[in-house]
């Protein structure tokens, strides 16, 4: 096992490296988002992933002519860059199974405290059952609390390391309710219709504004990069008269910056229209931003061939 001996290598050299609360630190984001495996291993991967992107570059550089230190470049980026965005990825799909569940969650818990039953027996009791992630939550905050952690601060933690404040708000009252004394039942009922409803608008939203996300990725990808890509060919087109001018070369550069620049600004849009968090939209402006680059240079670089122009 050529790779498993390569993994395990670089595994003891990365550890020495890397402090261990940072690793310590990855672990735990790691389990909390369902990935159950060996930070190194994630290290160890992105790092092979590196370098065999660096060579296959090297090949299409050395093949195509293409400039080899843009291709570099991408190489030491996708990687990393990819493993961020499925780390985002999951933890956002995560978080809205858990809001998803919650609601129902919620009622159960109402009906089961009509029976007498302490509001802490409830949630030991619904851990005995299922295994999505928001019985892992449960299980963990009853974990917490069975260690010696205070119980409403257990429960507090779970919407904190979810970063979800519609569930801080539901969790809050909960707490409050049960300081309060008062018919923790039919609070907790109460959130649980607020919550079933904020995420239907949540959906609403999101079918209603899928027209301008749709519209607004169409002119990252496509009709920016392959309108700016033409200047490109028109370079190509003097450089065959022998009239290629520094202007058309500045050109150049400033349509690559400027397809950057309105991918980045596309992507955190997209994600201020679908979350109203302009921050989430860093999820969408790095995919954004490699496909439209990569479609521009293609047609700047090879759009004479593509569209089988001849001078």
């Amino acid at each position: 096992m050529i790779i498993d001996d390569l993994i395990k290598i670089i595994n003891d050299n990365v550890e020495k490296k890397i402090p261990t609360k940072y690793l310590l630190k990855f672990q735990n984001y790691l389990e909390e988002n369902g990935v159950l495996t060996n930070p190194l291993n994630i290290v160890s991967i992105n790092m092979i992933a590196i370098l065999i992107m660096i060579l296959i570059s090297t090949l299409i550089s050395l093949i195509l002519n293409i400039n080899l230190i843009i291709l570099l470049l991408v190489s030491i980026i996708a990687p990393p860059t990819f493993l961020i965005l499925y780390f985002i990825s999951i933890s956002e799909k995560r978080k809205e199974e858990i809001e998803k569940l919650t609601p129902d969650f919620l009622r159960q818990i109402s009906s089961t405290l009509k029976t007498g039953m302490s509001f802490e027996n409830v949630l030991v009791e619904f851990t005995n059952y299922g295994s999505t992630p928001l019985h892992a939550e449960i299980r963990r905050t009853i974990m917490e609390v069975k260690m010696g952690k205070d119980f409403n601060t257990s429960l507090m933690n779970i919407p904190k390391r979810l970063k979800s404040k519609d569930l801080k708000r539901t969790f809050r009252i909960i707490v409050e309710g049960r300081k309060s004394g008062g018919g923790l039942s039919d609070i907790v009922d109460s959130v649980a219709e607020d919550l079933r409803l904020i995420n239907e608008l949540k959906r609403e939203r999101k079918s209603t504004v899928m027209m301008s996300v749709t519209f607004l990725t169409i002119s990252a990808v496509i009709s920016t990069p392959f309108t700016l890509g033409m200047v490109g060919v028109y370079s190509s087109f003097l450089t065959s008269l022998g009239k290629e001018t520094e202007l058309v070369k500045t050109a150049i550069i400033a349509a690559g910056a400027y397809i950057v620049i309105h991918s980045t600004l596309v992507g955190f849009i997209i994600g201020t229209i679908l979350y109203g968090d302009f921050k989430k939209g860093l999820k969408y402006s790095l995919p954004l931003v490699v496909v439209s680059y990569g479609i521009f240079y293609m047609i700047s670089n090879f759009g004479v061939i593509f569209l089988g122009i001849r001078f």
